[in-house]
């Protein structure tokens, strides 16, 4: 049986392209959003067959444990996470709400912590694993407006340096893609648009930098790091 991916944010963006990505080599993949019904969609866009949706809010751990739960019970045991759930809500510090600032912690931050010790408590009864973090050039390199969005991807940075240190020796990779503005994703409408680049934790000490802003790329990017460097 083909080896089983979970994309946490998988029903759009770079979620939904590296699940398309995935499904074409081979991966069964269970699509998890917020939207059970955009959820569905991608499901069944995706080639092949043994493809499945979950509904779950990544920033609550109880729904987090209990639908890694229901995929290890529907699907097996879990091979490859996505995280490419997120939010973001530009604002001046001064102007942002404090409702504001935990959402994005808890969704861009915490919703990856728990999505992976989920999601390691099943990895580490097969014979290891690979795990995605999206995180962002903005938690790199800071961005005016966006203190609280850079805080969280900053902080999943140091996690997913981190975690790939705790279970290296488990046999499961843990790295960071970090993408410049993704002009598909509703969800930078209003923060500034430049040029970037993307920058791929190939391990937690050595960066990759490929300038880009296409969502092919980054999924690719994604699937490579997944898929071939086993």
């Amino acid at each position: 049986m083909s080896r089983l991916c979970v994309v946490c944010g998988g029903s759009r963006g770079i979620g939904r392209a590296v699940s398309r990505l995935l499904a074409e080599r081979d991966c069964r993949v269970a699509v998890v959003s917020r939207n059970q019904d955009a959820a569905q969609a991608t499901v069944v866009s995706l080639a092949g067959a043994d493809h499945m949706a979950f509904s779950c809010d990544v920033s609550k751990g109880e729904e987090v444990q209990n639908i890694f739960e229901t995929i290890q019970k529907t699907c097996g045991n879990v091979s490859y996470l996505v995280n490419a759930a997120g939010i973001n809500r530009d604002g001046l510090l001064l102007r942002t709400r404090p409702e504001d600032m935990v959402a994005l912690l808890h969704t861009n931050l915490l919703g990856s912590m728990l999505t992976c010790k989920a999601a390691l408590r099943s990895m580490l009864h097969t014979q290891g694993g690979a795990i995605v973090n999206i995180g962002s050039v903005v938690g790199l390199k800071g961005n005016a407006g966006q203190c609280v969005y850079s805080a969280s991807k900053a902080g999943l940075e140091g996690f997913t340096r981190s975690l790939a240190k705790e279970v290296a020796s488990r046999n499961v990779r843990v790295n960071l893609l970090a993408p410049g503005m993704e002009l598909s994703l509703p969800l930078f409408f209003t923060a500034p648009l430049s040029l970037s680049s993307i920058v791929c934790l190939f391990s937690s000490t050595s960066l990759l930098s490929c300038p880009s802003l296409c969502t092919p790329v980054y999924a690719s990017a994604i699937s490579f790091i997944i898929v071939m460097l086993k």
